[in-house]
């Protein structure tokens, strides 16, 4: 996609530019690596597919999935042919990876579309002119999507070619709300009259709130990990996938390379990935992982046996099984699962500056399942994962609960702001400071209120400058300063002391009467005069 447009220097595109959420752009830089179909798999589907898309009518296609399916891949792959064809829309491709937020989605699908079709890029710039708050994220998502999407493409209405607009793993939705207003949002709009053909793909995994709002007539198609062809095609990418560990390993496997593996070997790798790709990606990532032999890597995968095929959970206790210290490993993966927004390897390291040893260790142990290319955002292979770590029904004896993940970064956030003396914050825009500066007190508001935490939190209000929450006037003090004082007096019983020591310069005035809440308790506060 290429974001940059010929020589405008319109404010209003400017403004629009400004807003657009690039990781949702199915080939967006931010998304590598991206995911895509080999060749001469998912055949049969792709052609269903582009079936329901060269019709003249505006049928939706609904593609569903346990995780894991590579309904993704699908997606990417289906966008990837649309736009050489001329006849791709645009792409929302929604991502726990990414910190996307729901009022960039209407605005990134009609930047697109000034992209695509050229001739309607005036009149979503107009409509921005007449009403700049279209770009305001407390804009409804029904006049964003009146006003720079459907006017907009009502001037197409003639054309003869049909169109497509895919929206990818709507399960990775903010809410099941929000993906439920978007889908119904988008249905009922583009099918209204004086439109072009524009066929809607939707992927997700088969949630009951998504099928509840998804319309009559929805071209559905369910992916399953028993399908023959999803089968068939995962034998082929294993059996692929390894000829290419084989050739390109001779020191291993001599030249001209021996057979590898035998029959027996890949008919039970086969059996456990089942119809799961993604069980087949990160078998493949574990196998030919540099520094290892092929043989012994697999031979660790096969010698637990399996009742079922595409076992995920097995896969992911075997792989966490090789580390020589797995609950630490874990912890620091749970940790980087619990961040706010993916940060890079650079990032991480100054962050878990106590526990880099550890953070290097543990992503070597499990590259299978972690991206990380030294350069950009250190990410997690597949959602599966998440979901396997956060479950401790399925991670047993590997789960980390999630207050002592947010412990964990708690501590490591207020250590690095003592560490790096950013107490004080620099004259810098707030979204430039250093993730710890930004998102420690939500951390600390659901940590476990270890001893540890506490110290290190008596040691920041010792080391806080006494005109700090003055400071934080310039961005807005309320938000941060009062916020400061609930989760801080949530997490540690002794923190009125504490907060006093922060304010007092009586900026802000304590009113410590506790008001019960559910489970937990709640120190009011008030802005002072």
């Amino acid at each position: 996609m290429d974001f940059a447009h010929s020589s405008s220097s319109s404010g209003s595109w400017k403004s629009l530019c400004n807003v657009v959420e690039y990781s949702g752009i199915f080939d967006s830089e931010y998304r590598q690596p991206h995911s895509r179909c080999m060749d001469n798999t998912r055949v049969a589907l792709r052609e269903s597919i582009r079936q329901v898309l060269d019709q003249r009518d505006r049928t939706n296609i609904w593609l569903n999935g346990l995780a894991g399916v590579g309904k993704t891949s699908v997606a990417f792959t289906i966008a990837e042919e649309l736009k050489a064809a001329k006849r791709l829309a645009a792409t929302f491709f929604f991502s726990h990876k990414h910190a996307q937020k729901a009022a960039a989605i209407i605005p990134t699908i009609a930047f697109q579309l000034a992209i695509a079709f050229p001739r309607i890029r005036e009149d979503i710039v107009q409509a921005i002119e007449n009403d700049d708050s279209l770009m305001s994220p407390g804009k409804s998502h029904a006049d964003q999507m009146r006003e720079l999407v459907i006017k907009p493409l009502q001037t197409l209405q003639f054309r003869e070619e049909p169109y497509a607009i895919i929206i990818d793993a709507l399960d990775e939705c903010f809410s099941s709300e929000e993906a439920a207003r978007l889908v119904m949002l988008l249905t009922d709009t583009l099918a209204g009259p004086g439109l072009p053909f524009i066929h809607l793909i939707f992927t997700s995994r088969p949630e009951a709130h998504i099928r509840t709002v998804m319309p009559s007539g929805v071209y559905e198609i369910l992916l399953t990990t028993r399908d023959e062809d999803t089968m068939q095609d995962v034998h082929f990418f294993l059996r692929t996938s390894l000829d290419k560990t084989r050739t390109s390993r001779p020191a291993i496997f001599s030249q001209p390379p021996i057979p590898w593996p035998s029959e027996d070997e890949f008919e039970t790798l086969a059996f456990k990935a089942g119809g799961l790709f993604v069980y087949a990606a990160m078998a493949i990532n574990f196998i030919s992982a540099v520094g290892h032999h092929p043989q012994e890597r697999l031979d660790l995968l096969l010698c637990e046996k399996s009742t079922v095929g595409a076992d995920i959970d097995q896969l992911y206790r075997q792989i966490i099984g090789t580390s020589e210290d797995p609950l630490a490993h874990c912890r620091m993966l749970t940790s980087i699962i619990r961040l706010y927004e993916p940060l890079s390897l650079a990032e991480l390291q100054e962050l878990f500056h106590a526990d880099q040893k550890s953070l290097a260790v543990m992503l070597e142990v499990f590259s299978p399942v972690i991206l990380n290319d030294g350069v950009g955002n250190v990410e997690i292979y597949h959602a599966s994962l998440r979901d396997f770590m956060n479950d401790p029904l399925r991670s047993k004896q590997y789960h980390i609960e999630r207050a002592h993940a947010h412990e964990h970064i708690a501590c490591c956030c207020l250590d690095f702001l003592v560490r790096q003396n950013l107490l004080f914050p620099p004259h810098r825009p707030y979204r430039e400071m250093p993730y710890a500066f930004r998102v420690w007190q939500s951390h600390l508001r659901r940590a476990y209120p270890s001893s540890k935490l506490r110290n290190l939190l008596a040691l920041f209000a010792k080391k806080t400058p006494p005109g700090w929450v003055q400071t934080l006037n310039n961005w807005d003090a309320l938000y941060f300063a009062s916020g400061n004082l609930r989760f801080a007096r949530w997490v540690c019983l002794s923190l009125v002391t504490i907060y006093n020591m922060l304010v007092k310069d009586h900026v802000l005035t304590v009113n410590c009467s506790e008001m019960d809440q559910g489970s937990g308790r709640h120190c009011g506060y008030m802005a002072s005069s």
